[in-house]
């Protein structure tokens, strides 16, 4: 394909000099690397790219924070075919040449092995291209993969595991590895609303993959019921709905990750173990 470079400068330019998405989007991005110390002298990032809009966007302030570079660092712009319809690999790569991000794509048989797995084989699938993207970064020299989950996101999961695990844990802004020594994972997204990233991407005019796997083609949909098939779609519909009555709640859903107080719990877990307040009552 030929290679509109006004293109790319326009979607560049609209995170450096159009004030509201420098503010909602850059300034949050570097936020947050700041807040939670995400980036080290000499790392060398894995940027993974799903072929969506957050992912896309990551790689564009990634490069943009790069022009910055206060210290020395590395970035590796890296995709997983899992299995994609030839339509949607050429989507994945037609969107990296149009945004000027220079693309590293491996192969996996990823969806070919969920779709032998009974019931919803998203955890799954997620588990094993998390392993593909430690394993293949780790090759290319790099010591961090960044992953493109949202504040969004982050609400969502927690919420999620209260109401549908009976349990409280946040999705962290940073994880060392357990399987892969020396590796570690970032998500600068993390203070990033979604509806941010949807307003740049709807201003450039651009269009990118949602979820292209076989199984959840379908299931994102809520229905007139409240039920999706998938239950962050409902959490997200059900956030929406509070959010009527209480503007705050999502801010408020995210302080609550921060601000707990052992001393009024039934009991938490800590290295394994289950520590109940009858332990120390």
């Amino acid at each position: 394909m030929q290679i509109d470079k006004s293109k790319q400068e326009q979607i560049e330019q609209t995170l450096r000099n159009k004030s509201a998405f420098k503010k909602k989007l850059f300034s949050k991005f570097a936020k947050a690397i700041v807040t939670y110390d995400m980036i080290q002298p000499h790392d060398k990032i894995a940027v993974c790219i799903s072929g969506g809009k957050d992912s896309f966007l990551m790689a564009k302030l990634f490069q943009e924070l790069k022009r910055h570079n206060k210290f020395e660092f590395e970035l590796v712009f890296l995709a997983m075919d899992p299995g994609y319809l030839d339509v949607n690999r050429k989507m994945i790569e037609d969107n990296a040449k149009i945004m000027g991000i220079p693309l590293t794509i491996f192969e996996s048989n990823i969806f070919d092995t969920v779709d032998n797995v009974g019931g919803s084989p998203c955890y799954l699938c997620a588990r094993m291209r998390r392993g593909y993207l430690y394993s293949n970064a780790q090759k290319l020299g790099c010591n961090k993969i960044a992953l493109g989950h949202h504040f969004d996101d982050v609400i969502e999961t927690i919420l999620m595991g209260m109401l549908w695990s009976g349990q409280f844990q946040t999705m962290m802004p940073k994880l060392h590895s357990t399987n892969f020594d020396g590796m570690q994972l970032i998500r600068p997204m993390y203070l990033i609303r979604e509806e941010d990233i949807i307003a740049w991407r709807d201003y450039n005019e651009l269009k990118f993959l949602q979820c292209a796997c076989h199984f959840t083609q379908n299931c994102s949909t809520v229905l007139e019921d409240g039920t999706s098939k998938s239950k962050r779609a409902e959490t997200k519909a059900l956030i929406k709905k509070l959010k009527e009555t209480n503007p705050n709640v999502e801010s408020h859903i995210f302080k609550s990750s921060q601000n707990i107080n052992l001393a009024t719990v039934l009991g938490y877990k800590k290295d394994g173990e289950t520590i109940s307040f009858l332990d120390t009552y």
